[in-house]
């Protein structure tokens, strides 16, 4: 299995603006921090938005922030919003006929599999992959999240 680029951008995407709560970040100091498509995190920030785990502000000084703390951001959530599919064989696919339905097991073992995949990643949220949080980040979230933590240039 392999999950797409579009999900690892987005799990970059909201560990940069993780990162930096005390201010909106733009799309393009993080495609220049991770040498990524503007035009492509530009998808990426509006799906995350679509789904809750971004806010963003349009305009002259606009950017993004989390939409939630970084330990309510749950990565299998993430990724369920993310990924297109989650076809790992063609068989999981609703509308496939297959030959074997019937005689095969693979299809019960493989969404065991994957169950097993995202149940693992919900264990985790975004917190778990940022730095150790420092004195002047460690107040941030508690303090003024849901406050909205002022606009400073990126």
């Amino acid at each position: 299995m392999r999950l797409t680029t579009m999900t690892d951008y987005a799990i970059r995407l909201l560990m940069y603006v993780g990162q930096h709560p005390e201010r909106l970040c733009t799309i393009s100091e993080v495609a220049h921090a991770y040498e990524i498509s503007e035009a492509h995190l530009m998808k990426i920030t509006h799906q995350l938005g679509m789904s809750g785990w971004l806010e963003t502000v349009r305009g002259k000084g606009g950017g993004m922030r989390l939409a939630a703390a970084p330990a309510d951001i749950n990565l299998g959530g993430v990724v369920r919003s993310v990924e297109p599919d989650f076809f790992i064989v063609d068989c999981l696919a609703s509308d496939t006929v297959c030959l074997l339905t019937g005689n095969c097991q693979l299809t019960g073992i493989i969404s065991g599999a994957l169950h097993s995949f995202l149940q693992y990643l919900d264990r985790y949220t975004l917190a778990d992959l940022l730095a150790p949080a420092t004195e002047s980040t460690a107040q941030i979230w508690p303090v003024t999240f849901g406050k909205r933590p002022s606009v400073s240039a990126c």
